[in-house]
């Protein structure tokens, strides 16, 4: 199975338990993976056949935004249940990294997968 990414995408969010947290913005950085057949645009070279990266990324910045979430648990969860709806695809990775969250490590975060790859 093809696989579309988009790696990197930085957003600005509320995110965290604690109530310094819930005052301040801080910098979550998404990596999305998502099993898509690739043939039909491979084979049009047209955009309309292929998944739009600018409108996932979008999408996920504005859950991501405005979903206010304690957990990067929760984000990852939520913003897997968006692409296999919203981009109608059979299964994704999603990885939230919350860079800076210990001290000690340089990245810190969830990966999850959801659906089925074929």
């Amino acid at each position: 199975m093809d696989k579309i990414f988009l790696h990197g995408l930085t957003v600005d969010c509320v995110i965290g338990v604690f109530e310094w947290e819930r005052r301040i913005t801080q910098k979550v950085y998404i990596d999305i993976d998502v099993a898509f057949d690739i043939g039909r645009a491979a084979g049009s070279d047209n955009i309309d056949d292929t998944l739009s990266y600018k409108d996932l990324s979008r999408q996920v910045a504005t859950l991501v935004q405005e979903g206010k979430f304690n957990l990067v648990e929760t984000m990852a969860e939520r913003i897997a249940e968006l692409v296999l709806q919203n981009a109608n695809v059979p299964w994704c990775r999603i990885k939230v990294n919350k860079k800076g969250a210990v001290s000690s490590a340089v990245d810190v975060g969830v990966i999850i997968e959801r659906g089925v790859l074929e």
